[in-house]
């Protein structure tokens, strides 16, 4: 063989075709969802400042707690009694009370004794006995218990107060009617002639008396408690009304008291007669149940108008609420 000569290439084996499937990741490497965040870069002055507001917003609070507990102290500082001022409240309640009480019992205890008491319309004279007994209890008895209720009950809720209150002027309303009525039947089927109605001072006093208790009542009852069903729409409403309603309120208890006191003069000059100025037995009884109406004006006037005896709740109202 030819020593220049060329050895042939070796038959190269064939290329093997290209796999375009991806690699399989490790079984060891995690999913991206299970990585930790990337850090974030924090802004130091950023910090700074929301630590200043923090602590800011917990000075504000401190402040607010302190305001509020100094309003309870300076609150109760205020309001704290002492032996005078319980002394005084308990005098003055309890001669009201007797006061109310006694007028009405000395009214029935005069009717009783002097008049024979009390009949309907087979006999007209006796008939007239129950106008002034029920007067007496309607107008000022329960009327001046029902004004009385928001200076006696101190510890009671508003709402319980308010029911009593209409309680009381509800038992008033038939007191009233068959007082009324009484009047009227004994002057109408007096013999031998009818008495003439509404001509006398008393008279008008006691028709005003009756028509402002009437409003008031009626008012009263649907701005205090029918008006509660929407209490945060008639809250301002029912707040106005407040003070004129306490105002009507003592106005007509004044007109009862000055109707019965003309009525009682009435009633002793036309019964009387003569013996009225010599102060015989029944005359000191009439005159003693006018003298304990007017004191009952009296004292009932010296405690609506004492602003240390109207109850006042011990709450605190924190401006966040408002």
């Amino acid at each position: 063989m030819d020593s220049n000569s060329v050895s042939p290439m070796p038959e190269l084996a064939p290329i093997a075709e290209f796999d375009k499937t991806p690699p399989t990741p490790p079984e060891d490497t995690l999913p991206m969802d299970d990585l930790p965040p990337p850090p974030t870069t924090v802004n130091m002055h950023d910090e700074k400042e929301k630590d200043v507001k923090d602590k800011e917003k917990e000075k504000e609070e401190e402040r607010k707690k302190e305001k509020e507990k100094e309003a309870h102290r300076r609150y109760e500082d205020e309001n704290q009694w002492g032996c005078g001022s319980w002394l005084e409240y308990t005098l003055v309640i309890v001669l009201a009370s007797i006061l109310l009480l006694g007028s009405l019992a000395l009214t029935l205890f005069w009717i009783i004794k002097y008049h024979d008491g009390f009949s309907w319309r087979e006999n007209p004279k006796k008939q007239f006995n129950l106008h002034p007994v029920l007067m007496v209890a309607g107008f000022i008895t329960f009327s001046g218990f029902s004004i009385l209720l928001y200076r006696i009950c101190r510890c009671c809720r508003r709402i319980y107060v308010k029911l009593l209150h209409t309680v009381f002027h509800a038992l008033a309303i038939p007191c009233v009617a068959v007082g009324f009525v009484a009047v009227l039947d004994s002057h109408n089927l007096n013999e031998p002639a009818a008495i003439p109605n509404f001509y006398s001072l008393h008279s008008w006093i006691g028709f005003v008396t009756m028509g402002l208790f009437a409003i008031q009542f009626v008012v009263g009852f649907f701005s205090f408690l029918v008006l509660l069903c929407c209490e945060g729409a008639t809250a301002g409403f029912r707040a106005s009304l407040v003070p004129i309603h306490a105002s009507f309120g003592l106005t007509t208890f004044m007109l009862a008291i000055a109707a019965a006191v003309t009525g009682l003069t009435e009633k002793a000059i036309f019964s009387l007669g003569a013996r009225y100025s010599t102060l015989d037995d029944e005359s000191i009884v009439v005159n003693t149940i006018g003298m304990s109406l007017i004191a009952l004006a009296i004292v009932v006037a010296y405690i609506l108008q004492r602003d240390e005896f109207r109850f006042r709740a011990h709450i605190l109202i924190r401006s966040g609420d408002l």
